[in-house]
């Protein structure tokens, strides 16, 4: 059997009328590829945008729940240290009362000094 060949005469070597269907599609190919190469880059720019969106609402959520947390940090410092001051104030005042009434107690108390120097001349062997 006798091989058929399809390829029409002359295209085989890149010339006639098939060679400039080629070539007006890679000029075509050429377009579609710089018009995707275009797409591409404005889709790039659109990510960059959004990237640069994202960071900018990510830095401000971030500053306003910094803020938030500062102000909130400072009121329950306050309460904190105002209920420290009274709870210092409460022992101070308690400590003098207790200090005070101890002293009260060693005032009311008598000595008897004469008494005390016998017992402590026969503690110490001096009354013998």
């Amino acid at each position: 059997m006798a091989e058929v060949n399809t390829v029409p005469a002359g295209t085989a070597r890149g010339e006639g009328i098939a060679a400039q269907g080629i070539a007006e599609l890679e000029g075509a190919d050429r377009q579609v590829l710089g018009h995707l190469l275009q797409i591409e880059a404005e889709a790039a720019a659109l990510v960059d945008d959004a990237q640069a969106e994202a960071d900018r609402r990510i830095a401000e959520g971030e500053r306003q729940n910094r803020s938030r947390y500062d102000e909130q940090y400072g009121k329950e410092a306050a309460e904190l240290e105002q209920e420290y001051e009274k709870a210092t104030a409460a022992v101070k005042a308690d400590y003098q009362n207790q200090i005070e009434s101890y002293r009260k107690s060693l005032d009311a108390i008598t000595v008897d000094r004469d008494r005390f120097n016998v017992l402590m001349d026969d503690f110490l062997g001096k009354g013998r």
